[in-house]
Formats: C-alpha cells, sequence, structure tokens
C-alpha cells in the first residue's frame, strides 16, 4: 500500500482523496479545517501550503503527491515538491510555462505530470494516443461543466477557485490554424453547437490547448472551445469590459483593492453549489488525419451527470487524476521532468479502463 499525500482538499481535491483512499494510504491537506471534516475516514493535515518548509516536511515520507489547490498556487507548490524530490501529479491549472521547471524535475529524478484533469488532461491523453497511430491534421475539444438547473442570471456554478474560473475568461486564448499559432480574446468566435441528450451550447476561444501548441508543432489544426448556456457569455463579457476582471489596484475612499479580488468575492456565492444541486459535464473530441494511408475521422462524446453524491466535474477530472497517480505507483510511467498529459497517450487504454470502472464512459466512433 503506497502512502498519498493530497494538497488541496476542495470539490475535487476530495474526490481524489477518496477515490485513492480505498486502496491507499491517504492524507489530505487544506488549509480550510472545514474542507479537511468532509473527510472523516481519511487523514488530514490543516497546513498552509504556501509555506514551502512546512510543505515540505509535510510530504517527505510519501511516496507521491497530488497537487489539487488553486491555479494561482500551483507553479511555487509544484517547484517545492519537485526540491523535495518527489513524484506529483497536478490538476491546478496554473498559468506559469510548466516547461520551466523540467530541468529541476529531471536533476531531481522527478515525475511530474501536469494539467491532468479532463481538459486539459483526459482529452490531451486521447490526442497522444492517436498522434502515436496516426498522422493528425485536426483536433478539437469541445468542453464545459454545467448546473443541470439554470439560473438567473450566469446559468454556472463554479466547481474550481472563482479566480481560476475568472482567468478562463480573461486569459488569451490560442490555437493553431494552419500550422499558424492564432491568439485571440478570451470569449471571442462564439458559436451554438448542438449535442443530443443536453440541446444547444454556446462555445467560444479559451486557451485550454496549453502544452500542445509546444509538444505537438505537427499538427496544423488544433483549437478548444469551452462550452456554456447560450447566452451566459454576454453577461462575462459586459463584465470584464467594465474592469472588474481587472488586477490592477484601484482607490476607493483611500484603500486599495483589486477589482478581480471584489469580482471574486460577489460573484461565489452565486455560484457556489448549493444542497442537492447537480451538473453534467459534456465533451466532444474530434480527430481526423491519415492512418493506414487513409483519411479516418473519430469522434469521443462524453456526457457524465451528478452520481453518487459526487458533482461530476469532481468524477471527470479526479478520476483521471487518480488513474495516472496509480499508473506512476505501479511502475507504468516512469519519465522523468514535466510530462503534460499528452505524453501519457500510450497509456490511453490503462486510463480509460480505471475510468470506465467508475462509470465516466468516452463513448468514441469512427467515420
Amino acid at each position: 500500500m503506497s502512502k498519498i499525500i493530497i494538497l488541496g482538499s476542495g470539490l475535487v481535491g476530495g474526490v481524489i482523496a477518496k477515490d485513492l483512499a480505498s486502496n491507499h494510504d491517504v492524507t489530505a491537506v487544506d488549509i480550510s479545517q472545514k474542507n479537511l471534516n468532509l473527510l472523516p475516514n481519511i487523514k488530514t493535515i490543516c497546513l498552509d501550503i504556501t509555506n514551502k518548509q512546512l510543505l515540505q516536511n509535510a510530504i517527505k515520507d510519501f511516496d507521491i503527491v497530488v497537487g489539487a489547490v488553486p491555479g494561482f498556487l500551483g507553479f511555487e507548490m509544484m517547484k517545492s515538491i519537485i526540491e523535495a524530490g518527489k513524484n506529483i501529479v497536478d490538476i491546478s491549472f496554473f498559468p506559469e510555462d510548466p516547461f520551466k521547471l523540467d530541468e529541476l524535475a529531471k536533476k531531481n529524478n522527478v515525475t511530474a505530470v501536469m494539467d491532468c484533469g479532463v481538459a486539459p488532461g483526459m482529452g490531451n491523453i486521447i490526442l497522444g494516443h492517436h498522434n502515436n497511430k496516426m498522422k493528425v491534421t485536426k483536433y478539437e475539444c469541445l468542453v464545459g461543466g454545467l448546473p443541470e438547473k439554470r439560473e438567473w442570471p450566469y446559468e454556472y456554478q463554479a466547481v474550481f477557485s472563482p479566480i481560476d474560473v475568472i482567468e478562463e475568461y480573461i486569459r488569451p486564448a490560442r490555437y493553431v490554424e494552419n500550422s499558424n499559432i492564432i491568439v485571440r480574446e478570451a470569449l471571442s468566435d462564439t458559436e451554438l453547437i448542438n449535442f443530443e441528450e443536453i440541446g444547444t451550447l454556446e462555445s467560444w476561444n479559451s486557451d485550454g490547448l496549453r502544452t500542445l501548441i509546444k509538444t505537438m508543432p505537427n499538427i496544423p489544426n488544433m483549437i478548444e472551445k469551452t462550452l456554456r448556456y447560450p447566452g451566459c457569455v454576454e453577461y462575462i463579457k459586459v463584465l470584464r469590459e467594465s474592469g472588474f476582471f481587472s488586477y490592477k489596484q484601484v482607490d476607493i475612499d483611500g484603500k486599495k483593492i483589486r477589482p478581480i479580488d471584489l469580482t471574486a468575492k460577489l460573484l461565489f456565492p452565486k455560484w457556489k453549489m448549493k444542497e442537492g444541486d447537480k451538473d453534467f459535464t459534456v465533451m466532444r473530441i474530434t480527430i481526423e488525419g491519415i492512418e493506414n494511408n487513409v483519411h479516418s475521422s473519430y469522434i469521443y462524446d462524453l456526457l457524465d451527470r451528478y452520481q453518487d453524491n459526487t458533482i461530476s466535474m469532481a468524477r471527470t477530472t479526479g478520476f483521471t487524476c487518480s488513474a495516472v497517480v496509480n499508473l506512476i505507483l505501479e511502475g507504468k510511467f516512469i519519465k522523468k521532468g514535466i510530462s503534460p498529459p499528452e505524453y501519457l497517450g500510450e497509456h490511453f487504454d490503462y486510463v480509460n479502463r480505471y475510468m470506465k470502472t467508475r462509470n465516466v464512459i468516452y463513448k468514441v466512433k469512427k467515420i
């Protein structure tokens, strides 16, 4: 039985902890005792992981670390863990370039898998799987996590840090078109997309390709778009253009505040899932290319719903992470350095089987 420590025990980190605890000795860490109290059968530590000395002391006796903290904490957390010589699987989706830590990870003989959620995460693993088998010419990922109940005005609920959600609305979106990197503002190029069991959703450019732009330069067309209920984007654009997402301090009666901090404080109660609320995750991945000298297309569809008292976005994100943790502990993935999830393409079948046992089903059809 391996010893695993999980940093961050919110809605997703808590699900990872419960999942891994079925076969491993798990300890969950969080700065919030309230979050830890929701894990009664798991060992816990209340700790501020931004204190490097306390963090490195806490992880020293564990076989592997899982990172599930907000994105703005992710890079420094991962750096501290790598410096301590511990393997890590991370879902924090930090904005910094992860490859800045690649040399350090190799020097310290560390396996570090980042962005290991649903998208980025499982979508990258699927692409890596096909990139090993065919000459891919197009990759499109449409993905969103949404509440089943649509409530005015935002028709949205957040399972991650509210500032991480807001980052999606302000971070410039990059995609690849005819082998050229295109940069557009987030929320641009909205399209209406129909999903058979859900209805019509609105897609818009987000910066979800992440490492794929660097690691898959052979693919001439790649894009990821986020999905929301139609009309939601207009509200968010108004807030963004009015400065509510700005990190630049403003003076209010002699006090300096960042508008984004106020916005997050105001929006989070409206976005927070309440008792009895349910959600779903929808993702459609299209991969086209040449396979065995023939043009082939694959479409992966995921529709996962709240079940077993667990929100869907935590299931689809957390179980992907758990699968990769097990992959490393079993010695099946031993690559040293920084590994984005597309590097795990050859292990797609392992991860997919793991997901199926937890009723997260990716339906695939070949055209």
